[in-house]
């Protein structure tokens, strides 16, 4: 769903106002999604007591509001990433700063991601994963940008797909700034021009 300007919320700081062009994805539409995907989740894993993995911070909105959405027996676990060289980042090979504290080896493991882009990084991460022999491994991402895809990732259970735009919110962020808007906007073209200016 897209709106425009007008429909930006009161609550939104005037310092993000200013910096979004339009909403592509309300917050209803989003919960509503959510929901959907809870409920697709809680079907295929009833009784398997999965273990929800996702990597700090962009992923916490969604992870949070996903749990809810699933009410089974599971349990969750983070992981934190910093990336090498822009060389090795091209190769999608991240530096693990936290790993997982729950062993997966033999449980059933749902990698809940915020965004896939190139895939890059999930795919390295998903590989790291399968070498600790989990039961099964599958894919959660609330937004998918498959133009950018450079390898073949194919999340399980998808939200919504993105257009080629630089888009914030729900998790989603521009230098650690955004991520608390509870909809997806669209960045307005003056905010990088102002951005470069500084």
């Amino acid at each position: 769903m897209s709106t425009t300007k007008r429909d930006i919320p009161e609550t939104v700081p005037d310092a993000y106002r200013a910096a979004i062009a339009r909403i592509l994805i309300d917050e209803a539409t989003l919960q509503a999604r959510i929901k959907e995907m809870g409920e697709a989740i809680s079907r295929d894993y009833a009784d398997k007591n999965p273990v929800f993995v996702g990597v700090l911070k962009g992923v916490v909105f969604f992870m949070a509001d996903l749990l809810q959405a699933a009410p089974i027996p599971l349990e969750v676990d983070f992981m934190a990433i910093a990336s090498y060289s822009p060389d090795a980042r091209e190769q999608g090979y991240v530096r693990i700063t936290k790993d997982l504290d729950i062993c997966i080896e033999g449980r059933h493991v749902i990698f809940v991601e915020d965004i896939i882009d190139t895939g890059l990084t999930l795919g390295y991460l998903l590989k790291l994963l399968k070498t600790r022999n989990p039961a099964s491994l599958e894919v959660a991402v609330l937004f998918d940008r498959p133009t950018r895809r450079l390898i073949d990732v194919k999340p399980r259970y998808l939200g919504f797909h993105l257009p080629d735009m630089f888009v914030v919110g729900y998790g989603l962020d521009y230098r650690e700034q955004f991520r608390n808007m509870p909809f997806v906007a669209v960045m307005h073209p003056d905010f990088f021009k102002q951005e470069r200016r500084r």
